[in-house]
């Protein structure tokens, strides 16, 4: 969101996600979408069968990497040199759309005076991909006339994800791919109803809508729906809580978590779990007693999503009201009736009656949301944002006639090499991600006995020539060691990856990934470098 706020004026998917299958070029980058995003891999799959080209820039040969064109295996962490060599060859080739930069973008003139600059030998070097094959996709992607960029935690999760985001927005400004159906650039969130989260203010620095909390007219206009007096101050990132951050006087004291597992899921695990320890009150909202809820002082059991009438927001801005199926069971509640009810006895008295008296009030303060009324979502397939009034239709792409900031602005940007390299105590690059089967920290799937069935162990993937080397058979146990700590897995031979590279996913208590990861942070949106860290690997005899 940070980078393309900067660069666009939103930090949102440009376009829809059915416009994915008429587009002439899909350049996809940091993405397993056919385990992780399978409704957006289906679209993908129907744009190839009509006859659409398909770039990857990944480090794994995942399925859509075997089924692209061209498939840019770049060494993890280095998008920015890949992004600058490509555009490089555009500008070369006098492929860059003149008249879209002149007038709907700005600083151009840094972005171009720093590709002048780039040497593509070097270029080469860095990221282990070839000139030939750089140039190919910068021609197939700056050529078509609608080609779209989709991208996911795979470009976010480093030190420079807001510069590799701003780097995609830069090639798609370049080209002229942006402002139009079919051609854009589409974050895929990472969760259902993430994208709903921060459009209601989930973010330490807005309330909903992304209206700032510093601006005082804004503050004005909740103090006044609210009859509060809200600070000017953006709250703490996540990042902030769970390690401890600040001076002995901003130490947290107590925390409420909801429908969040950072015991497993947040990065140095051992911090995550010694600032849980040390608050004097922890109270936790979820469906099940996770790694974190074990640990609250209080625990709220949760509605699920069939447990309660609401709205989702989902990665193309699209509003959806769900209807309640069944009833919470026992005691489960849902999660507004808990804050309302917690609300009253610390002295605030929240009296909604519904969430459709919610999202009046949502309409009402949130512009983007203007039109969002439970009337005109129930009998349809929801409307995306903005939507301003009852009588918007909704917004299936972003920035017609102009970037929601006005010019679209350029951020040039160079190589930041991971936080962590490779040395000889630690000589592999380990990757995580999320696998098919499961779901994040597998609250709800490890639940599941058919979706254990089919995936019942934490695996560690190696190149064969790499488990030769270190002479361990497929399928043994190993220990994977990092600065931080250790954990094991099965070892599961895997010709997707690059000799040095090593893959496994987070969903498994068993192997708590994040023992292993570093809390390095990208400076713009404090996102944690989850995807790369120095590790070795040991056989468990």
């Amino acid at each position: 969101m940070a980078g393309l706020a900067t660069t666009f004026g939103s930090g949102a998917m440009t376009n829809s996600i059915n416009e994915l299958s008429s587009a002439q070029v899909i350049l996809l980058s940091g993405s397993n979408t056919t385990e992780a995003h399978p409704q957006v891999a289906r679209r993908i799959y129907d744009a190839v069968d009509q006859g659409a080209r398909l770039i990857v820039i990944d480090p794994r040969q995942t399925a859509m990497a075997s089924l692209a064109h061209i498939h840019l295996q770049l060494r993890p962490g280095t998008d920015i040199p890949l992004l600058n060599g490509m555009m490089r060859c555009i500008l070369d080739e006098n492929l860059v759309d003149e008249l879209f930069v002149e007038m709907r973008t700005e600083n151009y003139i840094p972005l171009r005076d720093l590709l002048l600059t780039i040497d593509l030998n070097e270029v080469t070097a860095t990221t282990g991909v070839s000139i030939k094959d750089i140039a190919r996709a910068a021609r197939i992607y700056a050529r078509a006339q609608r080609s779209v960029i989709c991208y996911c935690l795979g470009v976010t999760q480093h030190i420079c994800g807001t510069a590799n985001v701003q780097s995609y927005a830069g090639l798609a400004m370049l080209t002229g791919h942006v402002e139009r159906e079919f051609t854009g650039v589409d974050p895929l969130r990472g969760q259902n109803n993430v994208q709903g989260a921060c459009d209601m203010g989930g973010l330490p620095a807005v309330l909903p809508g992304y209206q700032m909390v510093a601006d005082p007219v804004v503050r004005d206009k909740f103090d006044r729906a609210w009859g509060v007096c809200l600070s000017d101050k953006p709250g703490q990132t996540l990042l902030d809580m769970t390690h401890g951050a600040g001076s002995p006087g901003d130490k947290l004291r107590a925390m409420y978590i909801m429908g969040e597992n950072p015991m497993l899921s947040d990065p140095v695990l051992d911090q995550v779990e010694a600032t849980l320890d040390s608050l004097d009150f922890l109270v936790v909202a979820d469906l099940f007693l996770t790694e974190t809820a074990a640990r609250a002082d209080v625990v709220f059991p949760a509605a699920s999503f069939a447990e309660k009438n609401g709205t989702v927001t989902n990665s193309e801005r699209r509003v959806q009201y769900m209807n309640k199926a069944i009833d919470p069971p026992g005691a489960a509640r849902d999660d507004g009736w808990i804050i309302m009810e917690l609300s009253r006895r610390m002295g605030y008295a929240m009296e909604y009656e519904s969430s459709a008296e919610i999202m009046e009030e949502i309409c009402l303060l949130t512009p983007i949301y203007g039109g969002m009324y439970h009337d005109r979502l129930i009998d349809n397939w929801g409307l995306q944002w903005p939507c301003s009034d009852r009588a918007h239709p909704g917004t299936p792409f972003l920035h017609k006639f102009s970037f929601a900031r006005g010019r679209g602005r350029f951020q040039p940007a160079s190589h930041v090499p991971p936080a962590e390299p490779v040395d000889s105590a630690f000589p592999f690059l380990l990757i995580t991600g999320r696998s098919y089967h499961h779901y994040h920290t597998g609250t709800m799937s490890r639940c599941c006995p058919t979706l254990n069935r089919e995936h019942d162990k934490p695996f560690l993937d190696m190149h064969p020539d790499d488990a030769t080397r270190l002479n361990i058979p497929d399928g043994s146990r190993v220990q994977v060691t990092s600065r931080r700590g250790s954990c094991k897995f099965f070892l599961r031979y895997c010709q997707s990856l690059a000799p040095g590279d090593l893959y496994c996913d987070f969903h498994f208590h068993e192997a708590p990934v994040n023992v292993l990861t570093l809390s390095a942070r990208d400076p713009e949106a404090h996102c944690p470098e989850f995807k790369l860290c120095a590790v070795r690997v040991e056989e468990v005899i």
